[in-house]
This record gives structure tokens, sequence and C-alpha cells, in this order.
């Protein structure tokens, strides 16, 4: 069985939404539980699949038994190996979540929501699998879609949010897909691997680079790369909860691991760093996201649209540590896309709590929520810690390895930018604690109401949330260990 994870990984969710779009019609109870197994089986052939890449190294799954390039292959390697578990556990514990959110928000419609859920998170999986550039496009073209009607299903201005978001998420699509077009007119093939074997000579060609420019610009429009980014900050604020808090961790992640895979596979870091050398300008653009990221998130008076700048900022970590050139920038590039969709789902998996139960996420909506939502706020707290990068949480290590690959490339800019953005982390998480624990309720005179009665969550929304919780201290511990038995493995030869 285990041979055959690389197709179930995929193949179950792709055709279990086709049972849930059905059981939608005949029994809506039916929904969840089919997702939940779906999801489960790809979490179970995801993790399998990164002991298979510990034991064996690479592995080449031929569709059909095609070979490549004639063939569709799935190739997984330690890079892939250790984004598709964060991929499929990461929608499944937001799925357990939610659940009673859907039931809240579309009790007509959890038939569909379930369906493009399942497809949704089909797309991203085969994205991190595949071994072959265009079906990397079809596949990518799955996730948007679909995501563009979760996103839809969201607040009044929700449709009009994810219209801008579809114009640029196509365009998008669009460059990256001339891109890989003009990757095949010049190598006359579609396979990654075989593209990086046949590119070398053509290393001076202008259509190569055209490719990787084009292809480059795809991908940051994808990921929402500053000033890319203008279609993320409502798409994601004036979403449901439950498709924001799969859509914010999983997306830009993603495409960031694209990038990576554009930049070591298939152009290979000799073209990247070596011919084009324009590292140190795109270093340069990635402080400028970090720094107004952080700004744009300072000026928020509403926590969810707070964290969708934080999420740019974020955006602006990984492209700078993946674009320093060096071991360390890449190690913390790669520990940041693991560590990044932990700390998000966290903190959107929070809002998703605070909306179910006061419906509402403005600065003002938060007065007294420590007492009213301890449990809560108490996950929210160690979300916020490891964004600002407090040990023992996971984002200060990666953090730590960004820094360290800034000081080593010289771009000390960089690391400025690194340390600002924290800062500036300090300063929100902190002022959303004064209004959540020293702001009282207080009445239309103004006078003080008695402490809040506790009203937390249902249990079956605390616990996904505290397992991603402690999972951000865990993850943090046994960073070494997830360097040293995987991360290394990622990083080509020759980077110092």
């Amino acid at each position: 069985m285990s041979e055959q994870y690389p197709a179930l990984l995929v193949i179950v969710p792709l055709l279990s939404a086709l049972v849930v779009s059905v059981a939608g019609w005949v029994n809506k109870r039916w929904c969840f539980p089919i997702a939940v197994a779906a999801l489960s089986v790809s979490a179970w052939s995801s993790v399998g699949l990164l002991f298979r890449v510990l034991n064996e190294g690479v592995i080449v799954y031929k569709l059909g038994g095609w070979s490549p390039p004639m063939g569709i292959a799935y190739y997984i390697d330690y890079l892939n190996g250790l984004v598709l578990p964060v991929v499929s556990i990461v929608a499944l514990l937001n799925l357990i979540s939610s659940k009673r959110t859907v039931e809240q928000q579309f009790p007509d419609k959890t038939g569909p929501f379930y369906t493009l859920y399942v497809l949704m998170v089909t797309g991203l999986l085969g994205i991190v699998v595949t071994g072959d550039a265009f079906n990397l496009y079809v596949l990518l073209e799955i996730a948007s879609l679909t995501g563009y009607g979760l996103l839809a299903m969201g607040e009044e201005r929700a449709p009009l949010a994810t219209l801008n978001y579809l114009y640029m998420g196509t365009i998008g699509a669009c460059f990256y897909l001339l891109g890989i077009g003009y990757l095949y007119i010049v190598t006359g093939s579609l396979n990654m691997v075989d593209i990086a074997r046949l590119l070398p000579p053509l290393y001076q060609s202008k259509a190569v680079l055209a490719a990787f420019i084009i292809c480059m610009v795809g991908v940051w429009l994808k990921m929402a790369f500053f000033p890319l980014h203008a279609w993320l900050p409502n798409a994601y604020t004036f979403a449901n909860s439950a498709s924001s808090s799969l859509i914010a961790p999983l997306v830009t992640k993603v495409m960031v691991y694209v990038m990576i895979r554009l930049m070591l596979t298939i152009f290979t870091p000799k073209f990247v760093f070596n011919t084009l050398a324009v590292h140190d300008a795109v270093v340069w653009l990635a402080v400028i996201a970090i720094a107004m990221g952080a700004v744009l998130a300072l000026k928020e008076r509403n926590l969810k649209k707070m964290l969708t700048y934080i999420v740019v900022a974020e955006v602006g970590y990984m492209v700078g540590g993946a674009w320093l050139g060096n071991r360390a920038g890449l190690t913390g590039a790669v520990l940041h896309i693991v560590n990044d969709a932990l700390m998000t789902l966290c903190v959107f998996l929070v809002v998703g709590n605070i909306v179910y139960k006061i419906k509402g996420y403005a600065f003002g909506d938060l007065k007294g929520l420590f007492a009213k939502m301890p449990f809560t706020m108490g996950a929210f707290v160690i979300g916020a810690l490891s964004i600002i990068g407090v040990p023992p949480t996971c984002g200060f290590f990666s953090k730590w390895y960004l820094i360290l690959g800034a000081i080593q490339a010289h771009q000390y800019g960089f690391m400025v930018a690194l340390l600002f953005s924290s800062l500036i982390n300090v300063v929100l998480f902190f002022r959303v604690f004064e209004i959540g624990f020293y702001e009282p309720f207080s009445d239309h005179e103004g006078h003080e109401h008695h402490p809040a009665v506790m009203a937390e969550a249902p249990l079956t929304m605390l616990v996904p949330l505290y397992v991603v919780a402690i999972s951000l201290i865990l993850v943090g511990l046994y960073t070494g260990d997830i360097v040293n038995h995987i991360v290394q493995f990622v990083i080509p030869k020759g980077f110092m």
C-alpha cells in the first residue's frame, strides 16, 4: 500500500469531492464525515511519504506506468516530503475545527462547501507532489477556482473582494503558464527534472530568461508578494472563518514552495544565483514587503485584517530567505513555510472561535475577551508569541536562521527588516492583549459591568486549536531534528 501513497494522496480527496457533492443532495449529515475520512487518508499518505523519503531518498511515482517525459510523474523529495504533511494536517485540523462554524453560517450549503473544501485541498496537495510543470498549472487552477468559491461564501463584501482576487489570480496563473510555454519551446519537455537537465546549455537564451521572469512574477502574484498583494487583505478579511483559516495558512506557503521548486529544481541555483544574479534586488524587494506589511498592519483596528497584513510581511520573510543564496537563508525559508502555516492557522482559528461566539472581530468587540474566552485567548497568546519570535516557539528558530543567513550574505537591510517586523508584531499583539484583558465591558452610558461570564467556544473547536498551539512549541523544540534529518537535504550542494 505504501507504494501507492502518492496516488492516494490526490485521488482519494478528488473522488471524495464527488461523493460529498452527491451526499449533499441525499443527506447533508454525511458530508462532514466523508470529507474528514478523505483528508485523513491524505494526511496518512503524506506522513507515510515523508517517512519513505527519510528511509529511501527521492521517490518517483509514474502515473499509469508511463515514464517521464511522456508521462506525468509525481516527484517526492525532502522539500515536498516536508510540505505535504503540513498541507494535509492543517487542512484536516481546520476542517474538524470549523464544523460548528459551517453549520452556523451555511446550514443549507454544507454539501457545496465541503465539496469545494476537499477539491481545494486536492489542488494544493497536487501542486506540491507533482513533478510536471504543466500538471502543476492544472492543479493550481483547481485550487484557485475552488478557493474563489470558498472565499465568496462570506460577508456582504466577500463577492467583490473575491472578484478582485479572481482577476489577480488569473493573471498570475496565466503568467506562470506563459513562462512554462517558453520553457517547452526551448526544451521540448514539461518534466521538471528533465527541464533542469536540458537547460544548462541554454542559460544564455533570452527565451529562458523571459520564462524565468514571467514564471516568477506569476508566482509572486499568487503568493501576494508586495506590491502584488492588493487582492489578499480584503479577500481574506471578508471571507467566512472556515475558508480564511484554510486559505490564509496554506495558499501563500504553497506558492512559496512553488517558487523554491522553480529556483532549485527547474532553473537550478547556478542559473538563478550565477547567470541571472538578481538575488540582491529581490532581497531588497523582500525588505520592502516586510516593512510595508508591518506598517499596514499597524494602522488596522480590525483583528482579522491586521492578521492578513502580517501574512503579507511573512511572505517577505520567506522570499527574502530563499533569495539570500546561502544555506542558512534557505533553511530559514523552508522552516518558515512549516512554521508560518501553523502560526497562521492558530491565530485564524482563534478568530473563527471569536466570530462563532461574539459575531465580530473589530478591536471594539474584543473587550473583556480574556475573561469571556480564556482558553481561546490562551491559544492566541501562544500563536502571537510564535509570530513575534519568542523561544521556544517555532517562529523564533526560523527567524534565527533567516537573520543568520542575512548576516552571512551581508544583507543587513534584510536583518533590520526582520527585527523591525518582530518589534511591530510586539506592538500589534500586545495592543490586542491590552484590549482583551484590561478593557472591561461597558453599557451605553459608559458604566462598567461586572466581570464577563465565561462563554467559551465548543470543545470541538478548542481541541484542534490546542493541538495547533501545542505544535508551535513542539516544532520549535524539535527544530534541530527537522533541520538535521530533512531540511539539510533540501539545500543544494555548493550553498555555503
